[in-house]
């Protein structure tokens, strides 16, 4: 069996996307009716320089 091409692409996100910003932004009523709406969870990690 001949191995197929894989073509290599890099990452990439849509223009103009601010990750951050979308995601502190709050869904409008008609998407929360809808459930179109993604839950975000926030981690700090509290560290001290010793650890």
């Amino acid at each position: 069996m001949p191995k197929e091409k894989k073509e290599e692409h890099e990452p990439t996100v849509a223009p103009e996307m601010d990750t951050h910003n979308s995601l502190e932004e709050e869904p409008t009523e008609e998407e929360r009716e809808r459930g179109d709406y993604t839950e975000v969870t926030r981690l700090y990690l509290d560290r001290t320089p010793e650890d």
